[in-house]
């Protein structure tokens, strides 16, 4: 049987989700303590490819396994001997060709900004004290429901076949000294939402125009537009599928 996994983990000790062959990752992590804790070898799929430092709030994964287990049971092995920044929320099945990756039809991201310092929240938000223009940053963000290619925002090395991404929301949030951006699509590229918010970060520093902003996009090209924010500041919040 095929079985989903929700999860939540904090990226920071971890070099992404996927496997890493010298470096810890989410997935391996994973892997080896469902193996011990099932007495059998698991390979877990999971939803998306998070980069190295970036957390998850919501993720979720997929293994398929052909004894009856008790998942309550599971669940709390699995959370005692994970470690304490991966946590398991739930194990339920699914039909046979559910798939963790390519059948999410919307994710969720958030980036998080203090504009002071906290020394609670070092490894959870990116400390950025320069005044930032949220209105323009705003409407900048209401662009891009404009466009589908966002090839000027991607890694430039990656694998994949189109750069064309649907946009369903994207705004920011200001909450006493903290500033949230959510943006949701259908998928991201590699980078992408980090590029953008440091784009936008330049927008709000009235260093780039709107025109410039729409200009960037149109040029397809990732030196055009601006650096890519810290990972430890980006969450992964919700992954949506038709059947869940």
């Amino acid at each position: 049987m095929r079985y989903f996994i929700k999860l939540a983990y904090n990226g920071s000790n971890y070099h992404g989700w996927q496997y890493q062959p010298n470096a810890p990752s989410v997935q391996e992590t994973l892997n080896k303590a469902f193996s011990v804790i099932m007495n059998s070898e698991i390979n877990l799929m999971g939803a998306g490819r998070t980069d190295t430092g970036v957390h998850a709030k919501e993720m979720y994964a997929h293994f398929d396994f052909e004894s009856p287990f008790d998942a309550e049971n599971t669940i709390h092995k699995l959370n005692s001997y994970l470690p304490k920044d991966i946590v398991i929320f739930d194990i339920f099945p699914v039909h046979e060709e559910a798939h963790a990756r390519f059948d999410a039809t919307k994710r969720t991201y958030e980036y998080h900004i203090s504009t002071f310092k906290d020394a609670f929240s070092q490894d959870g938000s990116w400390y950025y004290h320069k005044e930032l223009d949220l209105e323009l940053m705003n409407q900048a963000s209401k662009l891009l429901f404009n466009y589908t290619d966002f090839q000027c925002f991607s890694k430039v090395n990656t694998d994949v076949n189109t750069f064309d991404c649907t946009i369903f929301e994207a705004h920011w949030q200001q909450a006493n000294s903290k500033l949230v951006f959510t943006i949701s699509a259908n998928r991201f590229l590699r980078n992408m939402v980090r590029a953008i918010v440091g784009t936008l970060v330049y927008v709000g520093l009235h260093k780039i125009t709107l025109e410039d902003f729409k200009n960037i996009i149109a040029s397809k090209n990732r030196s055009e537009a601006g650096f890519s924010v810290p990972a430890h500041g980006l969450y992964l919040t919700k992954i949506e599928y038709e059947y869940l």
